[in-house]
């Protein structure tokens, strides 16, 4: 059974952007990436998985249930932490979090100092006195007190120091080895590339692509890097499979995509004083996603 499934999920708005047939499947106990910029759709997808907002077409089930039809029911098993967190400024954290934890039927007290301590919280401070990362940290113990078995996460590190970042990232690993499925909405292609297994690319309120991570760096993506001796004309390595060609002078490097052998017979007809071919990182092949659906 999949955690996620999403089938052709649209949500038209008259003004803005919404999404347009947005379809995957997340299996349980994976860790999911959604990764796209700012305004791609990530967040209305999510809201519209959450039954926040309604679709205008498609479906979308959790743990095989309809979203809209069991939400309150599968609203028991998530965690969930939005881009932005707004809370009642003069309560303090821990009467927050109790009252939290009031809406599911288990005593989480034990779970909120476990939490509170990882991400180094002071549960006896006001919201209102709180900084954008501390505020941050409360959404993150809010979703996680409850030991959801399915987290979904919008933007979630904005507004924490690496450090706490860090600690956040080991403490969502933990949970995904006790049994958690993560849906990770993200910008910041490290953070994906660090924590998920698969990823889908959302561009304008629609998915460009659904991969493993390990194919997305390593079905034939190679980053090309050189010095040749003597200055070669760029059309010479205008071949199938190079992309973001870059000559200066007698550095040139590009990305390629294809058999290796292909370039490297090329590359044997001049003369080359040093090579360098090395995995391109997740964001060079992201932007090359983005290129190739502009074409």
């Amino acid at each position: 059974m999949y955690a996620i499934e999403i089938n052709n999920l649209t949500k038209v708005y008259v003004n803005s952007r919404g999404i347009t047939d947005i379809s995957f499947s997340i299996e349980e106990g994976e860790i999911f990436g959604f990764i796209g910029p700012n305004g791609a759709g990530k967040s209305t997808t999510i809201r519209t998985l959450l039954s926040l907002i309604y679709p205008t077409s498609g479906s979308a089930k959790i743990f095989g249930k309809d979203c809209i039809e069991f939400a309150p029911e599968i609203k028991k098993e998530i965690g969930y932490l939005p881009s932005e967190v707004f809370y009642y400024d003069n309560m303090k954290v821990i009467d927050l979090l109790k009252y939290s934890a009031s809406f599911y039927k288990k005593d989480c007290t034990k779970r909120i100092k476990e939490l509170a301590e990882i991400m180094d919280l002071d549960l006896t401070k006001k919201i209102d006195d709180l900084s954008l990362g501390n505020k941050k940290k409360v959404g993150i113990v809010q979703g996680l007190l409850h030991e959801p078995k399915l987290i979904i996460l919008d933007e979630p590190t904005s507004g924490l120091d690496p450090l706490m970042q860090q600690r956040f990232f080991e403490l969502l690993e933990e949970e995904n080895k006790k049994g958690a499925t993560i849906l990770f909405s993200s910008h910041i292609l490290s953070e994906v590339q660090r924590l998920c297994n698969r990823v889908a690319i959302i561009k304008e309120g629609r998915v460009v692509t659904v991969e493993k991570i390990s194919t997305l760096k390593e079905n034939n993506y190679k980053r090309f890097k050189m010095e040749t001796a003597d200055i070669v004309d760029q059309n010479f390595f205008q071949m199938m499979g190079v992309n973001n060609l870059e000559v200066k002078g007698k550095e040139v490097s590009f990305l390629f995509k294809g058999n290796i052998n292909t370039v490297l017979r090329k590359l044997a007809e001049i003369d080359i004083r040093n090579l360098w071919i090395e995995e391109p990182d997740l964001e060079e092949i992201f932007m090359h996603y983005y290129e190739k659906e502009n074409e």
